[in-house]
């Protein structure tokens, strides 16, 4: 079966050694087993997540994100660009979205890359990775290769909030959103009933005003605990972050036993394609995941 191809964008925080390196990690057993092959863009550059939307003004944020567009357009020409991360994805999606609808925009963002010899067309498309798995592999289709059924295990889909607004996946609500408990249901596990699935984390909160983010963060994790899972998954490599490392210093301060392990959806469904640990990322959590590394044979 030939592969399905798409212009890959890792994100800063998919590097190696990076936070969310497990992440990318997982990707390969989940993507070989769908035949899906990412062709990573080159020489990309950073999307300037949460930063971009600063006082820089809206111009350079353009032009950060359609020079990795225009990279892909000219060396992958063709294929839907894909990124792992929501805040990446948003700011593809929102280029995109942009210099559609506004000329002016475009001609002063193409005016900005002439000087790296490169312009935006405007022919791609920016999807997440959970769109794909979605839309063009499917339900059955996740389901199809699973040779280890989760079966017993009990999961929390955290979709947060990146993820979810201002486009979110096509058909779902932005305040119940369904497809990550799918995701969870075709590889085995169970979907426990989760009303935190679209909060938010609290994002760079967790620099600035780390109460705040620390009380949300708790809400997220507590809110799963009453609901009995064993623990929670996320598509997004801050809300993974923020949950996961934080309830430590969250005990700390409040005398509070939080240990629930955060991983990302493809760490759950590489080990139910029968991936290790290792091919899985399971052995670069804060907080392992007990149940699910014995499922993988760790």
């Amino acid at each position: 079966m030939a592969k399905k191809q798409y212009a890959f964008y890792p994100g800063c925080s998919s590097q190696k050694g990076a936070s969310a390196s497990n992440y990318i990690t997982s990707f390969g057993v989940m993507c070989e087993k769908l035949d899906i092959q990412l062709n990573e863009i080159p020489d990309w550059n950073c999307c300037g997540a949460s930063i971009g939307y600063g006082e820089g003004g809206e111009l350079p944020r353009m032009v950060l994100n359609a020079r990795n567009l225009a990279i892909a357009e000219k060396d992958l020409p063709g294929q839907d660009i894909v990124s792992g991360c929501p805040a990446c994805w948003l700011g593809l999606r929102e280029a995109v979205d942009r210099l559609h609808e506004h000329d002016r925009l475009k001609t002063e963002t193409n005016e900005a890359l002439k000087e790296v010899n490169l312009t935006y067309k405007g022919g791609s498309k920016a999807r997440h990775m959970t769109e794909v798995l979605i839309e063009d592999i499917g339900y059955a289709g996740i389901k199809a290769p699973v040779v280890k059924p989760l079966d017993g295990l009990k999961v929390a889909g955290y979709v947060g909030c990146q993820a979810n607004r201002p486009y979110g996946i096509a058909g779902e609500s932005f305040e119940n959103p369904l497809y990550l408990d799918k995701m969870i249901e075709a590889v085995g596990a169970e979907a426990v009933p989760y009303e935190q699935k679209a909060a938010c984390c609290g994002g760079a909160l967790a620099f600035s005003e780390p109460e705040k983010a620390q009380a949300q963060i708790r809400q997220i994790v507590e809110a799963a605990y009453d609901n009995a899972a064993d623990l929670i998954v996320t598509p997004c490599p801050l809300c993974q972050a923020n949950v996961e490392i934080y309830q430590a210093e969250i005990n700390k301060k409040h005398g509070t036993k939080l240990n629930m392990p955060v991983l990302y959806y493809s760490q759950l469904i590489t080990v139910a394609y029968g991936g290790s640990v290792k091919e899985a990322g399971l052995n670069g959590q804060v907080i392992r995941a007990a149940k699910l590394d014995k499922i993988a044979g760790g």
